[in-house]
């Protein structure tokens, strides 16, 4: 049984459609990711997945178990928590309070906080940064701290929107290097949405490509990296575009 299984699922805003007739899954420890342009859709099929949009039809099963239209934080209680695009740290609280407010579903408050030191055991610069205000800290220290703070609820798939987004070259190796860590440090499944494909096909298992709001191509991430489709839709190949890396 897939640890989230999305079934069929059909999203809009208001009369505008955007996912149809999606399906997916993702595996315990398993790192997978969508690609897929942008507008593809594939925001909001995490917000989906997330709680943070209602599907208009179609079901979200967390091991088997339908959790189609419940709010965020039962999600996160069942343990999937996305960390969203542009990252959304509080930009007026301290880096120890933004760990601190990821595990807000959370009661055990001593293992809460020794969480929140191996948070900073393994991300150094927050805990070099600790006491900092989040709006303080680079792109790149703001993308850790924002991945750090969804593991802080000690999730069991963790969906990341665009980590590399706006960041240095060093940095995204560096979020690279996270994300290939999460399952082996934090026994988390990954499912990421992506614009970095030599990112995406770094760390991931398998491979889901988007477009239009449906899914057109399934497959481990090798074989999805070299076929026709990844090469026409995603990186434009035969458009004058670079080959795929």
């Amino acid at each position: 049984m897939s640890l989230i299984a999305v079934d069929g699922v059909d999203t809009a805003y208001g009369a505008v459609n955007v996912n149809r007739d999606v399906s997916l899954s993702v595996g315990e420890g398993e790192v997978a990711t969508i690609l897929g342009p942008n507008g593809a859709g594939k925001t909001t099929l995490l917000r989906a997945i997330c709680g943070a949009l209602r599907p208009t039809r179609g079901r979200i099963l967390v091991d088997g178990r339908d959790m189609t239209g419940q709010p965020p934080d039962r999600l996160a209680a069942a343990g999937i928590v996305m960390v969203p695009e542009g990252r959304r740290i509080f930009a007026d609280l301290t880096v120890e309070e933004n760990l601190r407010l990821g595990a807000y579903v959370r009661r055990d408050q001593s293992a809460v906080a020794a969480d929140i030191e191996r948070m900073q055991a393994y991300f150094r610069i927050l805990a070099e940064k600790r006491g900092a205000k989040g709006g303080t800290l680079s792109g790149g220290q703001q993308q850790m701290l924002a991945i750090a703070r969804g593991l802080m609820a000690r999730p069991r798939l963790l969906l990341l929107d665009e980590p590399s987004l706006g960041l240095s070259p060093l940095m995204v190796k560096e979020v690279q290097a996270v994300i290939a860590d999460v399952r082996r440090n934090f026994g988390a499944a990954v499912l990421l949405v992506e614009q970095n494909a030599s990112l995406a096909f770094a760390v991931a298992q398998r491979g889901y490509l988007m477009q239009s709001g449906r899914i057109v191509a399934a497959d481990t991430i090798e074989a999805l990296r070299h076929s026709r489709l990844m090469r026409e839709l995603y990186l434009g190949e035969g458009q004058g575009a670079a080959p795929a890396p």
